[in-house]
């Protein structure tokens, strides 16, 4: 299974990004995914995931209402809408199978105050 991750940046706080995670290896559209990230000196945590057909989702209490994810099974990429970004969003963004323990290279968004 391979994950890449892409789209992250540099945006002002309260602006809007969407980051994309492409798949490989696998029947992606039998999978819910994940979305997690990691700060600089922190433990890596949930953001939210997104069942394989994509009608069920689910999110951190701290993103629940500024951010959305969704999914193109066609495609097997997964997606990570974020608006009203806080400086404290900043992190590097994985996605991740769910069920299976396999992390791709992240992509790293930076919001600035």
């Amino acid at each position: 299974v391979q994950l890449q991750a892409s789209g992250g940046g540099l945006v002002q706080a309260g602006g809007s990004l969407r980051v994309s995670c492409t798949a490989s290896g696998l029947t992606f559209g039998s999978y819910g995914m994940g979305w997690f990230r990691q700060a600089p000196g922190k433990d890596r945590e949930f953001v939210g995931s997104i069942s394989w057909r994509g009608d069920n989702t689910y999110y951190a209490d701290s993103v629940k209402g500024r951010f959305t994810i969704s999914r193109d099974n066609a495609k097997n990429t997964v997606y990570l809408q974020m608006n009203s970004l806080k400086p404290e969003d900043t992190a590097v963004y994985y996605c991740k199978v769910l069920g299976i323990n396999n992390w791709g290279q992240g992509t790293q968004v930076t919001v600035s105050s």
